[in-house]
This record gives C-alpha cells, sequence and structure tokens, in this order.
C-alpha cells in the first residue's frame, strides 16, 4: 500500500512539493504541502545564500572590471613609452647621421687626455 503523504505520481517529491504542467511546457508550478513546515526554514536559508552569492558575484563583477581598467592603463601606458623611446631612437639617429663621425673623435681625444692627465701625475708623484 502506498504512502498517503507521498503520492504514487511522478511528479510528486518527498518534500512535499508537487510540479504540476502548465500548457506551456516552460512553465513549471510548485505546491507546498503545509504538512512539511521546516521547508519555510530551508527556503529561508536558501534565500539568505543566494543573497549572499549575490553579493559574491557583484563584488567578483566590480574587482574584474577594476583589474580591467588597470590593464588597460598600463597597455596605454606601455603603448606612449614605447612610442617615446621610438622617437628619441629616432632623433639620436638623425643627430648621429648630422654630426657625423665626429662624436668618435671626441671620444678618442677625451681617452687619449685622460692617459696624458694619469701619465704626468705618475711622473710628477714618484718625485
Amino acid at each position: 500500500m502506498a504512502n498517503p503523504l507521498y503520492a504514487s505520481g511522478p511528479l510528486r517529491s518527498r518534500e512535499g512539493l508537487t510540479a504540476r504542467t502548465v500548457a506551456s511546457s516552460d512553465e513549471i508550478q510548485l505546491r507546498i504541502d503545509p504538512i512539511h513546515g521546516d521547508l519555510d526554514d530551508e527556503i529561508t536559508g536558501l534565500r539568505r545564500q543566494i543573497k549572499q552569492l549575490k553579493g559574491v558575484a557583484q563584488e567578483i563583477g566590480t574587482e574584474a572590471r577594476f583589474q580591467n581598467d588597470f590593464i588597460n592603463q598600463l597597455q596605454m601606458t606601455l603603448i606612449k613609452a614605447q612610442a617615446a623611446v621610438k622617437n628619441n631612437m629616432r632623433r639620436m639617429n638623425k643627430k648621429i647621421i648630422q654630426q657625423g663621425s665626429n662624436h668618435v673623435m671626441h671620444v678618442i681625444l677625451f681617452a687619449l687626455f685622460c692617459f696624458f692627465v694619469v701619465y704626468f701625475l705618475s711622473k710628477f708623484s714618484r718625485r
């Protein structure tokens, strides 16, 4: 013999919920049996958990937007820095071409000057 609290139909659940089909296949109606009063507590607990999850999801969304904006700013800064370096390299190359090989001559003269200074200092420091 079947238990009178649990109907033998396929749409009847053990928790006291009955699903009834409606004309539209997308909709389901639920009826809660008043016998199972602890369902209200469970529903209240589930609602509380859903609110907490909603808050967590909103915080995750906010953090994701913040991180995305930060990454976009970093990318823009990097693009600007690359453009500045490229521009400076272009200027340096133009200056080197305009002045020819004079910079090499300056380096050689500076090295010779340093050599003579060290040479004379070592000569005079021995006496």
